[in-house]
Formats: structure tokens, sequence, C-alpha cells
């Protein structure tokens, strides 16, 4: 349950429909009954609210009085959320609400995400809608769905639909950032079969477990250089392999695309005459892989332990070209821009990897803010795994989104945070992918912008939002709405 002291936060209008939000599961894919507690929450208020034919929805509210001759904008935010949780946290995201805490200047969920990703923009429209004393032009909430997996519901908004000419997106997570410009991406899915071998005799069966890693957003912390699990996961199995013929039985690692994998686990047999000097090598490497990463990664778990010995194991030459795929795949940052000072351009995340019952999948998310460098990266991927047999998808392709520095709604933004906050707030394009780029293909003369309030450990369960920046940022959106330019 939520602490009731969630809904005493300031600003009271944004917590509390945080509050209801989060009270509703929401996950990626699974958004019917988030879907309806929006058009609920429309109906309630007596304002016209649509459905469209892929489940986005929207909610016009007419200006207040006064504000008639100002451009209409559109306020939009995802009402999907990723599902993370830690592994020795019980929660099932179908049917349970996020249960919050304060923790000091933040809110945090209880081993799980948070949802303030894209939550707290989703509650800000909702306040607004509701409110009968806020200044505002009118405007159109456009609540869009599975922004997480595949932006399905940007793709899907058709052309016409939308009647504003600004677009206002509470997608940023820095509160001194206003976003001008994001990542495209494209999801690179490689598969194969593979013939299971029965174990012969004289073997003996491990479990490896990488864990306890920090995880987080693939494309806002890909810089940072954090331990990804199924790469850590591939170099034990790789040395294990080459040096003493370690054969596996089975990989599970990582979870969604847009989250770094912060767990692994695989199943594997050694030779018992190899045994002793395969454990002796497995702790050097992985004390080696933890002193590397003591800095980023405090809390990384690297366990060998001897478990039942499994009926089968890959086919020996499948598994060597699974493992140097693996180990050549691109992960992290491929290339920074050249024109933007510390943006990432390209990158890739090494997602998933599932090997079991003679099928391998491999699964990334590729991201670049340059078309041809997406398309170069992800054909690179592509090379790697084909060289080893696997066929390989490149699907879910979606855009950037170009700056445009001489955009009028920009101006406003930028004035309104000096005169505000008494400081210069840092305008960017991000790594991350926002909707703005694939809804600019059907309404290329909207005016878009992106920020929002300071959320930090997104797609992770260290998500948490700050509440003092909340209230700096709520102050900041009923500001801009006050001088949104006239028509």
């Amino acid at each position: 349950m939520t602490s009731p002291a969630i809904r005493a936060l300031e600003p009271k209008e944004l917590w509390n429909k945080f509050a209801d939000l989060n009270a509703v599961p929401r996950p990626s894919k699974k958004e019917e009954r988030v879907i309806q507690f929006m058009k609920d929450f429309g109906a309630n208020l007596n304002l016209e609210t649509i459905e469209d034919e892929v489940g986005n929805v929207i909610i016009r509210k007419p200006a207040t009085s006064g504000m008639e001759n100002r451009k209409m904008v559109v306020m939009q935010s995802h009402l999907d959320m990723v599902h993370q949780k830690n592994a020795d946290t019980t929660f099932d995201f179908d049917t349970q609400g996020i249960e919050m805490y304060i923790d000091g200047d933040w809110v945090r969920a209880n081993g799980t995400t948070l949802g303030a990703d894209n939550g707290l923009g989703v509650a800000t429209i909702m306040a607004i809608l509701e409110s009968t004393t806020i200044e505002h032009p009118a405007i159109e909430a456009l609540f869009t769905i599975d922004e997480e997996t595949g932006m399905t519901g940007a793709m899907g908004l058709k052309g016409g639909i939308l009647q504003g000419d600004i677009l206002l997106n509470l997608d940023t997570e820095e509160d001194d950032e206003i976003g001008v410009g994001c990542a495209g991406g494209i999801d690179v899915t490689a598969t194969r079969s593979y013939i299971e071998e029965a174990v012969g005799k004289g073997k003996t069966g491990y479990t490896i477990a990488v864990r306890g890693l920090q995880g987080g957003h693939s494309g806002m912390d890909i810089h940072i250089g954090l331990g990804n699990a199924n790469k850590l996961m591939n170099r034990l199995l790789y040395n294990g392999f080459e040096n003493f013929g370690l054969q596996i039985a089975q990989i599970d690692g990582g979870s969604l695309r847009n989250a770094i994998p912060r767990e692994s686990f695989a199943t594997i047999v050694v030779d018992v005459v190899q045994q002793e000097a395969f454990e002796f090598e497995f702790d050097v490497l992985a004390n080696t892989i933890q002193k590397e990463f003591e800095t980023l990664e405090p809390n990384l778990e690297i366990v060998l332990s001897k478990a039942a010995l499994p009926e089968k194991v890959m086919e020996l030459g499948v598994q060597e070209g699974l493992t140097k795929a693996l180990y050549a795949a691109h992960n992290g940052v491929y290339r920074m821009s050249p024109d933007i000072k510390d943006l990432v351009e390209t990158s890739n995340n090494i997602a998933r990897v599932i090997v079991k019952d003679g099928a391998i999948k491999i699964g990334c998310l590729t991201r670049s803010s340059v078309e041809s460098s997406k398309t170069d990266l992800a054909n690179a991927l592509r090379a790697t795994f084909e060289l080893v047999g696997c066929e390989v998808d490149l699907s879910g392709d979606y855009p950037g989104w170009a700056p445009n520095m001489k955009s009028p709604i920009l101006s406003v933004l930028v004035d309104k945070y000096k005169k505000i906050n008494n400081a210069e707030p840092h305008v960017a394009a991000c790594h991350a992918g926002l909707e703005c780029g694939i809804l600019g293909q059907n309404y290329p003369d909207m005016d878009m912008i992106s920020f929002g309030p300071t959320i930090k450990g997104a797609h992770s369960p260290d998500e948490r939002a700050s509440i003092s920046s909340a209230k700096k940022y709520w102050n900041f959106v009923l500001e801009i709405l006050k001088d949104v330019p006239v028509k």
C-alpha cells in the first residue's frame, strides 16, 4: 500500500494524481485498465474524450477565460511503464498497484520500478485537466500507449486527429533540461535453433548467477559504463569453454530491450576431472570482473553453485559460435555526436539472451540520432550474428527528432526558466527515444518541446523521483501555460 504521506506532498494536485495513477496496473502492451481509467477520468470531468483505434486517449479542455486567443497546446505523456523488479521482490505488475514510500527528497517504490517515467507527466496533465483555477489556453491532452516497448501508440496516431499547434512532451528526466531532439531506435533480434546433446558421463552440473548490477535506462544511462549482465555472463562462459570445455545447458539473461540487463543466470556442465581447476579459474575471473566494476557496480555478485546435472546441453559447434558472437557484438556507446558536446549519437544494448530447449534468442536495442549511423550499427550486429548461423530480424524502427533551435516554444521555455530560476537551462538533445520524432511525421508543422522533473534510475527498481524537483517543475509548467504565444 502506498504511504499516505505521498498524497500530502506539495504540490498536492500532482502527487495525488500520481498516486491515483500508480494504483492502476499499466505494464506496456497491457494498458487496457489504464486506458479505461483515463477515459473515465475525462468523462467524469465532462470533457470531450476520445480513444483512437490503437488505444491512445485524447481529452480536450477549452481555454480558461481570457486565454481563448492563445494557440492550442497538446500536452503529451505515455500511459505505460517499464515493469522491472528485484529478484527477491514478490510483485505482480498485472494485478498490483505500485507501492510507494518517501526517502528523504525522493519518492521510491518497494523493490520495483516507480512509474514516474512517465507517470509524473500523466499526473501533471490530469491535474491541469481537473483544475478550475489554473490559467491555460485550449488543451489537447494526448495519452499514448506502449511507449516503452515499441512506441506503437505514437506510430498508430493518425494525422488529422490532433488540433493543437504546440506539443509539450513531459518525458524528460532532468529538471534543468529542455529537450529539443532525441534518438531513433531499431530492434535487432537474432534467433537460431540447435541440437541438444545428451550429457555424457563424468560431468558435474553448476549454475552461474550474475546479479546485483544497477541496470538503468539503455539510452540515458548507456554512456556511464554500467555492467551489462549478458556481456559479463558471456565472458565467464567463453573463458570456461575455452579453457575447460564448459558446456551450456541454458541461459536466461536480461529482460526488456530498453533496460540495461541487471541479472543473468546459466546452467552449465564441466568434466569432473576439470572441476577443481575450473572452480579456481572461475573465482579468479569473477574477482577480476568485480575489481573492474567496483566503482560503478559495488553490489555486483558473481556466484558459481553446484547443481543437479542437466539432461541435455548445446551442441559444441553452435555453442562456440554463440559465445564468440556475443563477445564480438557491440554493446554500449558506438559513436559520440561530433556536433553536440557530450551527446551519445549511436549505441547498442544487448538486452536479452535466452538459450533453452534447442532455441537461441538474442534481443538488442540500437539507438541513434543519425539514421545512417543507426543502420550502420544494426548491420554490424546483423553481420555478427549471421556469421554464426542466426536469422536476424530488424524491426520496430522509429525515427529520431531533429532539433529546431529556432522553435518559438523553445524561446518561451528558456525565458521562463531564466526568470523563475535565475539560471540558464540546459537545452539539449537526448539519447533516449521520445515520441516527438514519430508524432512529427504526421504533424510536421507542430512546434515541439520536451521537459520534466528530475527522475533517477528509470527502468530499474532504483527509480526515484525528486520531491523538490517536482515542485520546481510544476511551477514551471504553470508559468509556461500562462505565456503560450497568441494564434
